[in-house]
């Protein structure tokens, strides 16, 4: 699957998973942008991309600011003629349960998920209206967002924005021949390596071991690599009808999420009185009331 005359932003690309799409989409033949905060590993990603016959430029500076959005797509024009492809992926972690969590735990990791891929997305969007062509906005989203996470409060909160933030854009953008779709990652990473049920695995994909297959099936816990042909298909011709979707990806397993629904309803002529409620509650509503949390392996979808 080519992106030949292509042009892509990957932001928080000088490791691991951004890492693995910016790779990825320039041996599909796009030409890359690579952002990150670290100029060296940045740098040494560039290096590998064109070691490897693509072609990549260094853009450093964090995700949030309008200033550095701006150069992201500057850098993408000027050296490359044009923008095609946004994924925005840089993201920090911040973990703390509630009652420790200082402000500017909570405020980093918005600034950085949040407002960066409002600030990028935004800032490619204007430069793909202005050409007329299309483009594809890929935002990164994770199992937290979908269903809660303990001690996370900042980043569960920031990845459900960011489906919510690629649905609307679907919306908005329709009309100009831009998707935008959220692909949600289960994957070895220095994020997975600060969960404790994945620490001591963590260490072992470290140090060379394979990821055993039950781990890749049941955990859909896989390699950065592994989730990298996901950005190339949502980058290509192939996918152009696809919008608004949160697509899940890790190990061996391929998902899709569905959008928030109403499970159930019930009236009360009126109006409701909070006893009303009550009986409701316990008659209709309370079989239904759904848990937080990763639904179970027996279900099929496990963080």
């Amino acid at each position: 699957m080519r992106l030949d005359g292509r042009v892509a932003i990957v932001t928080g690309a000088g490791r691991s998973l951004g890492r693995s799409y910016a790779i990825a989409l320039a041996d599909a033949g796009a030409a890359v942008v690579v952002n990150d905060v670290d100029a060296a590993s940045a740098a040494d990603a560039v290096a590998e991309i064109e070691a490897r016959g693509g072609r990549a430029v260094v853009s450093i500076g964090p995700v949030g600011p309008a200033d550095t959005a701006e150069q992201l797509v500057d850098d993408a024009v000027t050296t490359f003629g044009r923008l095609d492809v946004l994924v925005a992926n840089a993201g920090v972690l911040r973990d703390r349960v509630l009652w420790k969590m200082s402000d500017d735990d909570f405020d980093a990791v918005v600034a950085t998920h949040l407002r960066g891929t409002f600030t990028t997305g935004r800032a490619a969007a204007i430069r793909m209206r202005e050409q007329g062509e299309g483009g594809r906005l890929i935002v990164i989203g994770s199992p937290a967002g979908q269903f809660g996470s303990f001690g996370q409060t900042n980043y569960a909160a920031v990845k459900a924005g960011l489906v919510a933030m690629a649905r609307t854009w679907s919306l908005e953008l329709a009309r100009a021949d831009i998707t935008a779709n959220a692909v949600i990652p289960i994957a070895m990473s220095p994020m997975t390596g600060t969960i404790p049920a994945y620490a001591e695995l963590y260490e072992r994909y470290l140090a060379g071991e394979p990821i055993p297959t039950e781990i890749r099936r049941e955990k859909g816990l896989g390699s950065p690599e592994d989730v990298a042909p996901l950005i190339v298909w949502l980058a290509s011709d192939e996918s152009h009808s696809v919008t608004g979707q949160a697509i899940g990806i890790g190990g061996d397993r391929l998902s899709l999420y569905s959008h928030p629904e109403v499970l159930d309803v019930d009236y009360s002529d009126g109006g409701w009185s909070a006893s009303g409620i009550n009986a409701a509650w316990q008659a209709r509503f309370a079989a239904q009331a759904q848990t937080s949390g990763p639904p179970s392996r027996a279900a099929g979808v496990t963080q």
